[in-house]
């Protein structure tokens, strides 16, 4: 298991610090500063009030709430949006309304997930082949549905 990273925040003074609503969640909730209306098809940025010093060898990654999604149709665009370790600014969530009807974000209100994970950057080796695999060259569906 990996150890668990500390994470320097700062907050606005409308800011909500982010935290896991449960021992098992994987994410941490973010929250909107401010009420939105979303008509549909709509999108906007939501800021946050936060900013991050994700450590070195960690990402962010931003993720829709399910219950946004199934109450309201309320889902992200950049799923999952990444912050990276050396990104310091705000933290801003782009949602956007898949219902019929206008939804309104109060402020305060619980928007995206955020979660903490590892990452490793890759060496890149140019190469005149690749190695055969049973899969080939198959893309989309050519593993099949079942």
């Amino acid at each position: 298991m990996t150890e668990r990273p500390t994470v320097k925040v700062t907050l606005t003074e409308q800011a909500t610090l982010p935290r896991y609503q449960t021992e098992g969640s994987a994410g941490m909730d973010l929250c909107s500063t401010k009420e939105v209306e979303l008509k549909p098809l709509e999108r906007k940025l939501v800021p946050t009030g936060l900013r991050m010093a994700i450590p070195t060898g960690f990402e962010g990654q931003v993720r829709p709430r399910s219950g946004l999604a199934l109450k309201n149709g309320i889902t992200m665009l950049n799923t999952p949006g990444t912050i990276d370790s050396d990104y310091r600014g705000e933290i801003m969530c782009l949602l956007i309304n898949l219902s019929a009807e206008s939804v309104k974000l109060e402020k305060g209100e619980r928007i995206a997930h955020l979660v903490i994970v590892p990452v490793s950057q890759a060496y890149l080796l140019v190469s005149e082949a690749l190695d055969d695999t049973e899969r080939g060259e198959g893309g989309f569906g050519s593993t099949g549905s079942k």
